[in-house]
């Protein structure tokens, strides 16, 4: 039986709202602007938090969006999905005493007052004359293209989807980050003279040596593969997560959303999944994990989040086949795992116990196991480095000319949009300093 349907943009909206301009005030006011602040330090852009915020409290949000923009030109998208508890709130020295300042909303404001303003960077910089291509129009990818267009470079973004954003536009639910602020940024990005061309798929549409003969520089931004296969009997019934949580940001009155629903995974994709599933009507989201919670890759309260949604959770339980009727899926078959000794991720690894089947019931099977490693990885000549592109310091590859950033670079350590957009900020100073000369400034506007 299929849930009763609910209004996906109300279900789905932005789950927290906006600052009012006298509850940002009065916040803003809250800040100590502490000297060499370690909100500051926490921040992988290094955004001078209590510049912008003292500017938001003398209500001066032009100059406060102007700071945000000098350290992260996808403000907007990093103040809604960044993991502000983790990083500059987690590093807010009230916090141990007192309530942490909501940086995340404050940086929201400004950025929502730049967009309602159209108060945005302006390229000040001299024409340079060199030209680089940017593939794929993710977080990493478009801060490098604005960032380069800031030093007066001529920069092309080929992105293979229909909208460019990555992620942003396909990938974050919707309570976290509608797709209408991800596009505003490529907008905004495209206003510095960056040229983005969507629809063109690097290595079918256009090779790298093409680029490599068409412009000075090129900056692999390809992000991740596709979600892995489970190897499992019944795995062609199983949903791929990704797909789900687009559908419900690009076509949410079509999506199906079953009246029990299972989720495998732990992460905050899946997370993301579990929680579209319950809001839009499925009576019991179950998520199952092979580890315990003491693993579990997810942020924190993103955890605490989905149990307040009334999310279960079944723990070390490893699927082990889907069980499919002509109607489709009715239950997903485990094994109880035990954990036994440290596997390569330096987690516990996952032993199934022999006999130990049970079946979970379920008319929905969503897979949300993170992503398989970047298909660009294996280009010829291109070095890898545990199946991801290897970079040096400047963030060039084993082919001349060529950088990469982003998720495809991260070997070790997570990944993150606001990680994303600093390697964008990095890479443009090392192809500008070797494109143009070492001792150039560097002049951003």
């Amino acid at each position: 039986m299929e849930p009763a349907r609910i209004d996906p943009g109300k279900a789905l909206q932005e789950l927290v709202p906006p600052l009012t301009a006298h509850a940002a005030a009065v916040e803003a006011d809250r800040c100590l602007y502490c000297y060499d602040a370690p909100c500051t330090h926490a921040c992988p852009t290094h955004i001078d938090i209590p510049r912008f915020i003292k500017k938001i409290a003398t209500d001066n949000l032009r100059g406060s969006a102007e700071t945000i923009f000098a350290s992260n030109l996808l403000g907007a998208t990093c103040a809604r999905v960044c993991p502000v508890q983790e990083l500059c709130e987690g590093a807010c020295v009230l916090g141990a005493d007192h309530k942490p300042i909501a940086i995340g909303r404050l940086q929201r404001f400004a950025m929502d007052y730049a967009r309602e303003h159209r108060s945005y960077p302006v390229v000040k910089a001299k024409p340079t004359g060199k030209s680089i291509a940017v593939i794929g129009a993710g977080p990493a990818g478009l801060s490098c293209a604005g960032e380069l267009a800031r030093l007066g470079h001529k920069t092309t973004v080929f992105e293979k989807r229909e909208m460019p954003g990555g992620l942003s536009t396909y990938g974050i639910i919707a309570l976290r980050e509608p797709a209408d602020v991800a596009l505003e940024e490529t907008r905004m990005i495209e206003s510095l003279g960056v040229e983005i061309k969507t629809g063109i798929e690097f290595g079918r549409d256009v090779s790298i040596a093409e680029l490599q003969r068409q412009f000075d520089a090129v900056v692999l931004s390809v992000g991740m593969g596709s979600t892995p296969t489970l190897g499992i009997e019944g795995e062609e019934a199983v949903v791929d997560g990704l797909r789900f949580i687009e559908a419900s940001k690009t076509d949410a009155a079509q999506l199906r959303v079953g009246r029990n629903v299972i989720v495998i995974g732990a992460g905050n994709t899946a997370v993301d999944c579990a929680t579209i599933a319950r809001r839009l009507g499925a009576a019991r989201v179950t998520m199952v994990y092979r580890r315990s919670d003491r693993e579990m890759t997810c942020y924190e309260h993103e955890y605490d989040f989905a149990r307040k949604e009334g999310i279960e959770f079944r723990f070390l339980a490893q699927p082990s086949r889907v069980l499919v009727s002509d109607d489709g899926p009715v239950g997903l078959e485990c094994l109880r795992v035990e954990l036994g000794a440290a596997d390569a991720s330096g987690r516990p690894s996952p032993q199934p116990v022999a006999g130990s089947e049970f079946v979970l019931d379920g008319d929905q099977i969503v897979k949300a196991v993170g992503q398989n490693k970047p298909a660009l990885a294996a280009l010829p000549g291109l070095e890898t480095r545990q199946g991801f592109i290897a970079v040096d310091d400047a963030f060039l590859t084993s082919v001349a000319g060529v950088y990469a950033i982003g998720d495809c670079i991260r070997a070790s350590g997570a990944a993150s949009t606001v990680m994303a957009v600093e390697d964008g900020k990095l890479v443009a100073t090392s192809i500008h300093r070797q494109l143009v000369s070492a001792s150039a400034p560097l002049e951003v506007s």
